[in-house]
């Protein structure tokens, strides 16, 4: 099959739908069929306001027409619901050519926090934006009925997977911190929430590992906590296998592949009971769920780490992209 994925984040942005997409066209060309990203990579980009590290295309609609007219695409899926995405969605519904969506971002409560725009103006946005779609795509059960009762329809489930050769249980000794080490990995911006973790009151030490707009503003105010900025890779995976509790304190991520990174390296959870780790973490066994975080963080220490590695192992990209298949296949 001839696929087309269209999305605005692409590298050299780090977050979960890169890394999703990534994997995915991965397993879909190891499987043989012929895929097309359609990227901000050779669009003339602007920075988009309070993310300087994300750049949107500016005006790709002729391009994108271009790009579409030439792939002569079987199926086309929209990541994303930016520039780029929009003008994808244009092409398609100019030629009635059927198309999936994917909802990998709450972006009506990320706006919400930035600009006051009301969550039903933002949430009436989305609805447009994916209401032609033959199917749109969602990481988890909470996240389909959330959407389900705010109007949208066709969801499917697309879960995620895990590279359980790169994060795995590794010697905690990578750390000399005082322990137990309390670790938050992710985008450091308003939208995670991340202060709700940095200012509880936990024993030995806390670590920050990602970057964001909010990194050199949290740096100033919490000198006490380790703040690593962005890492991958090897580097990352031996910062999240020494800490001995992640810390997630997100309340609006739609999954959180961290999650269940962190669940394959042997460290268990604490978060919120809220969509995503209510989804992935099971209470009292590979994570603690608790509107008290700091009562969560400190119950996590005493949870088996082999228990949570056991429960990656359900996650698997080859999985996930079978899922995907099967969702785009309606819209062809």
């Amino acid at each position: 099959m001839n696929i087309v994925i269209a999305t605005d984040a692409w590298y050299p942005q780090i977050n979960g739908v890169v890394t999703t997409l990534d994997h995915t066209e991965r397993e879909l060309t190891a499987a043989g069929h012929e895929v097309s990203l359609i990227t901000p990579e050779g669009f003339r980009t602007l920075p988009c306001p309070g993310y300087p590290e994300i750049r949107f295309a500016t005006f790709p609609s002729r391009r994108v027409r271009a790009a579409l007219d030439g792939l002569a695409p079987d199926t086309v899926h929209i990541a994303t619901e930016g520039p780029i995405g929009i003008a994808v969605r244009r092409w398609c519904m100019r030629r009635g050519f059927p198309f999936t969506t994917a909802f990998h971002t709450q972006f009506p409560e990320y706006v919400r926090l930035r600009t006051g725009l009301p969550l039903s103006a933002g949430y009436a946005l989305s609805r447009w934006f994916h209401r032609p779609a033959a199917a749109t795509l969602v990481a988890t059960e909470s996240l389909r009925q959330n959407l389900e009762q705010r109007g949208f329809g066709r969801l499917r489930l697309w879960s995620r997977g895990v590279d359980t050769t790169l994060f795995r249980p590794r010697p905690k000794d990578f750390l000399d911190s005082a322990r137990p080490i309390f670790m938050y990995v992710g985008r450091v911006a308003m939208e995670k929430n991340i202060e709700a973790f940095l200012r509880l009151s936990l024993p030995g030490s806390r670590y920050v590992v990602g970057g964001g707009p909010d990194l050199d503003l949290l740096r100033r105010r919490h000198p006490q906590v380790r703040f690593t900025g962005f890492k991958t890779g090897e580097d990352l995976a031996r910062l999240l296998a020494a800490a001995d509790v992640f810390v997630f304190p997100s309340r609006t991520d739609t999954f959180g592949l961290v999650l269940i990174e962190a669940l394959a390296s042997g460290v268990p959870v604490a978060a919120y009971p809220v969509q995503g780790p209510r989804d992935i973490i099971e209470h009292g066994v590979t994570g603690f769920l608790d509107e008290d975080l700091e009562r969560a963080a400190l119950d996590a220490r005493r949870l088996d780490p082999q228990s949570c590695r056991q429960a990656a192992l359900r996650y698997t990209w080859g999985a996930c992209t079978r899922q995907f298949l099967d969702a785009v296949a309606t819209a062809r």
